[in-house]
């Protein structure tokens, strides 16, 4: 079944990036941080704002706000795998978003992005965490 298209491409999203084959390249911390400067440089740079983050070994979450999504989206994933120079596919084709209608539903993909490493056992709280905008560190 073909997936729907897009009724939007700009707005405020939740969005969820999959290693190709869940392959846990996030669970080397060089990667991670490599990751996350990309993530950096993009927002510097005004393809988004970025409102929340979380770097798991096999996927990330993001919550930014856009006025072209599937640009922003190459910026990252794309960004990402140039830097990491890999003779293999790096994502999953794709991506999944949610586009985010209120205040209610912001705060809830917030919260769930933050907990993500809690719910996984990788850490007790949320502040914790590294490689995610949660972290107090």
């Amino acid at each position: 079944m073909a997936k729907p298209p897009r009724t939007t491409n700009s707005g405020t999203f939740f969005i969820t990036a999959i290693t190709s084959n869940r392959k846990r390249i996030f669970q080397v911390t060089r990667n991670a941080e490599m990751f996350l400067e990309v993530l950096q440089h993009y927002r510097a740079e005004e393809h988004f704002k970025l409102y929340g983050f979380v770097v798991m070994p096999q996927h990330v979450h993001l919550l930014l706000t856009t006025e072209d999504l599937p640009k922003a989206m190459r910026h990252i994933k794309g960004g990402f795998s140039r830097r990491l120079d890999s003779k293999f596919p790096v994502w999953q084709l794709g991506y999944t978003d949610h586009l985010v209608r209120n205040r209610k539903e912001f705060d809830v993909r917030l919260n769930y992005i933050h907990q993500n490493p809690v719910m996984e056992r990788m850490v007790e709280r949320a502040e914790q965490y590294p490689y995610s905008s949660a972290y107090c560190g």
